[in-house]
């Protein structure tokens, strides 16, 4: 039961104290897996196989190591792996930001956010990028970490995370990590499968707290998620445009440049009042997520 309970005291840690401001463990990884990165790199698939399997093996490693200190390790991973509460903070933060016409404010808060280019978009702009990220980043802040550590304890909640982290760092289509980035990518595509769909249900089924209906939130995930160029991604931003009533997609400026992204769900595009509502949609995701983490590895001890 030690997992179980490690999960639900890992997420109250992060609903109270968020991110640690210091010295936060993912930071320190992402610090490492650059430096390695000057001596594993070259332009080949099996190079950054090497680098996938150096960095996640020894991150697994690690959590084998310390899982058999119970309920304090478990918690304190947990901790340290989700990002739900800032994640909240900062959409809700970016709503209040537009809200007050603070544009400026709002377009330097973005980039915690999302890589988007914060000068080039306007209200109704960052208000889309900003609710299209925390569709995608409740699954993979929240949900999909708690779904490791249901499944795998320790080792699958920092595994999971290191994974996720690498993606971040060089799991890129550009000229220096289309081959180096190729094993980050494609790990964390088969790490979010799981995750995304159950966030995907999740957003369906509580539709309804959202003004949202569930049968619309199904059938943009039905219809639309296919898509997008992400299979994990077009399931999660999908349902959250159906489950909102909006519509996603379309244009999308990032400072390396301009993508045309498909469109998912009907109706209008996001304004703030809707950004509102995808943070209310998120956390009542990730409350759930718990819940269902919670109980499948209590059933599994």
């Amino acid at each position: 039961m030690s997992t179980a309970a490690g999960l639900v005291v890992g997420f109250v840690l992060d609903r109270v104290l968020g991110d640690p401001r210091r010295w936060h463990p993912v930071a320190g990884f992402g610090s490492a897996a650059s430096s390695l990165e000057s001596v594993t790199y070259a332009d080949r698939r099996s190079a950054g196989v090497l680098h996938e399997v150096l960095l996640v093996g020894g991150v697994v490693g690690l959590g084998v190591g310390v899982r058999g200190l119970g309920l304090p390790v478990t918690a304190l991973a947990t901790w340290t792996v989700l990002g739900g509460r800032s994640l909240a903070r900062a959409g809700s933060e970016m709503a209040d930001r537009l809200e007050a016409g603070d544009m400026d404010g709002a377009r330097a808060l973005l980039p915690s956010l999302c890589g988007r280019d914060p000068e080039v978009l306007d209200a109704d702009g960052l208000a889309r990028a900003a609710l299209e990220s925390i569709a995608e980043n409740t699954s993979d802040a929240t949900v999909a970490p708690l779904v490791w550590g249901a499944i795998a304890g320790v080792p699958g909640l920092l595994g999971y995370r290191a994974i996720n982290t690498l993606d971040a760092m060089i799991g890129y289509r550009n000229d220096r990590y289309n081959n180096f980035g190729w094993a980050a990518a494609r790990t964390d595509d088969l790490a979010n499968l799981l995750p995304a769909r159950l966030t995907g249900l999740l957003t369906v089924a509580l539709a309804p707290v959202v003004g949202g209906r569930r049968a619309t939130a199904l059938h943009a995930w039905r219809r639309d998620a296919a898509k997008h160029p992400s299979p994990n991604a077009g399931v999660v931003e999908a349902s959250m445009a159906g489950a909102l009533g909006v519509r996603l997609g379309g244009r999308t400026q990032y400072r390396h440049g301009t993508e045309l992204r498909p469109t998912l769900g009907d109706g209008p595009a996001p304004t703030v009042a809707d950004l509102h509502r995808a943070v209310h949609m998120s956390e009542s995701v990730q409350l759930a997520a718990l819940a269902i983490a919670a109980l499948w590895a209590a059933l599994r001890s």
